[in-house]
């Protein structure tokens, strides 16, 4: 029996009856793939412009970011409010998914939609909210300013990481550890933690990448010897284009996947 005539699930369609399916998939993989992967290459060109192909390969622009002090300072900034970003955001979320997933009322429903705004509202209405707002208490172009503005934006995407891990999870477990007389913070650190651990790695990882990545709120709030990595290669797009931005990318995209493979390996380690 070839791989084409195998049922592709628990009913009877096989696989072949889903050609369809796979090479549309397929498709739609490749146009979304294919625009980041072609940074890749033109990041290693020779030219002084954007070129694809290149017709000569180089790594100078790999030297260019490495030796320029702005690039580096907007990386270490960046680096540094993804971090706190990740240690404020990943607590939030994870506290707030756990109460709302344990109280099991009608309000909870409520609560949620309404810790989902960040999500649903145009990022450039947050930014300009905010930076009226922090503008009024003086923590624009602050670290601790684009932290929070960060995490308004981290904390839904941990909320629905951790809610979907808890409804795989047998609450159950936890009462009985409470019925034989622990507490429910002892409880929850003993029984329902460990078992939920996997994904608040990945929920850790997905609020670190959304504040590195950020570029809008970043925008806003961040400036002078705070301006992130983001902003610097948004600048750098308004005033002048060079490979630069095309290097900065790949190793963007490196970390981004170097940090998702690594969460999958801690994941089957587990």
């Amino acid at each position: 029996m070839n791989w084409l005539s195998k049922q592709a699930s628990d009913t009877q369609i096989t696989h072949g009856q889903r050609m369809w399916l796979y090479f549309l998939a397929a498709v739609i993989m490749f146009l979304l793939v294919f625009p980041t992967l072609i940074v890749i290459p033109m990041s290693f060109s020779d030219s002084q412009y954007l070129e694809f192909p290149p017709e000569k390969w180089s790594i100078r622009w790999y030297e260019e970011y490495w030796e320029t002090p702005r690039w580096i300072n907007a990386t270490i900034t960046s680096l540094q409010v993804a971090f706190f970003t990740m240690l404020l955001a990943t607590p939030i979320g994870t506290m707030a998914a756990y109460g709302l997933f344990v109280s099991g009322s009608k309000l909870g429903r409520y609560v949620f939609f309404l810790l989902m705004t960040p999500m649903i509202i145009p990022v450039i209405l947050i930014a300009i909210g905010t930076f009226y707002v922090f503008g009024k208490v003086g923590v624009v172009n602050s670290i601790p300013g684009l932290v929070l503005a960060h995490t308004v934006l981290a904390v839904p995407i941990v909320m629905i990481i951790m809610t979907s891990a808890l409804r795989t999870y047998d609450l159950n477990q936890e009462l009985v550890a409470r019925s034989l007389g622990a507490s429910r913070i002892r409880a929850f650190f003993s029984i329902t933690l460990p078992q939920i651990k996997f994904s608040i790695i990945i929920s850790a990882l997905f609020a670190f990448l959304t504040s590195f990545d950020e570029v809008i709120i970043s925008i806003f709030l961040s400036g002078g010897g705070n301006s992130t990595l983001t902003k610097q290669m948004f600048n750098a797009l308004r005033d002048y284009i060079d490979p630069t931005i095309a290097a900065i990318s790949t190793l963007m995209i490196i970390l981004s996947t170097t940090l998702m493979l690594g969460a999958q390996y801690l994941g089957k380690q587990d």
